[in-house]
């Protein structure tokens, strides 16, 4: 019962300082494009700290332990870091071709969307494409998961390192696909607001716990092998950073609701394959 009680105010407390932040950009529904954007991107950063000051409020304030026991010194075997780092990556490269052969999306060498982005020069001259899409994969894939660590593991210390250890007596699969639903359902009110799904925002919300649910398996795994949060951090880092890669080498147009991300029907092709894996091999 006490463990209940701790799960519930958890979420409570999740709950009540990152749904504000995540709905905030309605309250500048009047303001222009750019405001608008700026205010989601600031809302929703901070929304992604709100799990783990839960974990810790939960931890000291209600269950009366110790925040050592979020096991935040500890890291665990380094063999799966190298894990979280390079596999969301090739799981994009899965990603783009699974939303080319599937016919959700074209290839375009010419890097047409991302030219149509880059703002031309004091007297005219548009920066080589070829230069800024080799600085984006570059980045993705060495400084940016890094950079990325801290807001990821602002939530990964809550939904693994807290939630998922504290579910494991209903069973490893349960806990694990009871806390990615969770984790899935808490993304509503940004998914709601065209947020990974703009063309199905609706729709989105399911779509989003679906992916939770694959994504978050892979998380799971590497929280349980290593029993720190910063493994799946460091995943989670990288896969923001490299979650939309494929849309650099799409023609625009693409719905990404089908394809060209991590979280679109192609993506999760490669997640579920990968999970299968774990599954198979009896790694999870």
């Amino acid at each position: 019962m006490s463990e209940r009680r701790n799960i519930l105010w958890f979420l409570a407390i999740t709950v009540v300082i990152s749904w504000p932040l995540f709905l905030l950009p309605l309250a500048f529904g009047d303001a222009d494009a750019a405001t608008r954007q700026t205010v989601a991107l600031v809302g929703w950063s901070l929304a992604m700290f709100a799990p783990a000051i839960a974990a810790l409020l939960t931890v000291r304030l209600i269950a009366g332990e110790r925040l050592s026991s979020l096991n935040l010194r500890r890291l665990g075997p380094k063999r799966y870091y190298l894990w979280a780092w390079l596999l969301p990556p090739l799981l994009a490269m899965v990603a783009l071709l699974s939303t080319l052969l599937l016919g959700f999306g074209q290839l375009d060498p010419t890097f047409a969307l991302i030219r149509s982005a880059i703002p031309a020069g004091a007297e005219g001259a548009i920066a080589p494409v070829g230069v800024v899409v080799a600085g984006q994969i570059i980045a993705a894939f060495t400084i940016a998961p890094l950079i990325n660590i801290i807001p990821a593991m602002g939530e990964e210390l809550g939904w693994r390192g807290f939630l998922l250890p504290r579910l494991m007596h209903l069973g490893k699969w349960r806990a694990i696909g009871l806390s990615n639903v969770i984790w899935g359902i808490w993304h509503a009110p940004a998914i709601l607001q065209g947020h990974n799904y703009p063309e199905n925002p609706v729709l989105g919300v399911f779509l989003m716990v679906g992916f939770c649910l694959l994504i978050g398996a892979i998380f799971s795994w590497l929280y349980l092998q290593t029993e720190s949060a910063w493994a799946p951090a460091l995943a989670h880092g990288s896969l923001n950073a490299t979650a939309g890669l494929p849309i650099l080498f799409l023609a625009p147009g693409v719905n990404v609701t089908l394809g060209g991300t991590l979280a679109s029907v192609a993506g999760w092709i490669g997640l579920a394959i990968f999970v299968a894996w774990l599954v198979a091999t009896r790694r999870l």
